[in-house]
């Protein structure tokens, strides 16, 4: 299945975004783990935690087949519900996150990337599912 619709176009520009977010994430907490665990660790591994759903949804995503898209749905889904649940929780509380992560309040450090990109990467998901479904 060479021609997956899902890995090519657009879809390699969101690889990309998603390749850069997982190297941002990735390095950042574990420097962070590295260097002042105990100033926040919860924050940290959480920026971990969102590190490696970004690398697992980065190889997802750039790979074909019905297997990796599944995968890809369920990190890009895991990710939506973390950052909404690690928003609501960074807003309602803010003494539990005295330091930021990567999904704290629902991604504002980083432009709110972290809300809005899974729901691009579900919605690629549904659209290139249809168009390979169409051509079936």
């Amino acid at each position: 299945m060479d021609d997956d619709p899902r890995t090519s176009g657009p879809g390699r520009l969101l690889v990309a975004v998603y390749a850069i977010f997982a190297l941002a994430a990735c390095s950042r907490a574990i420097v962070q783990l590295a260097t002042k665990f105990s100033d926040a660790p919860v924050a940290y591994l959480l920026s971990l935690v969102s590190g490696v759903v970004y690398l697992i949804a980065t190889l997802a995503l750039a790979r074909p087949g019905a297997t990796w898209r599944r995968v890809a749905l369920f990190t890009c889904s895991f990710e939506l519900l973390g950052v909404i649940a690690v928003g609501i929780f960074s807003v309602a509380d803010s003494g539990d996150f005295p330091d930021q992560t990567v999904w704290s309040n629902f991604g504002q450090g980083y432009g709110y990337i972290p809300l809005i990109l899974p729901m691009i990467g579900l919605y690629w998901l549904r659209r290139t599912r249809e168009t390979a479904n169409q051509g079936i």
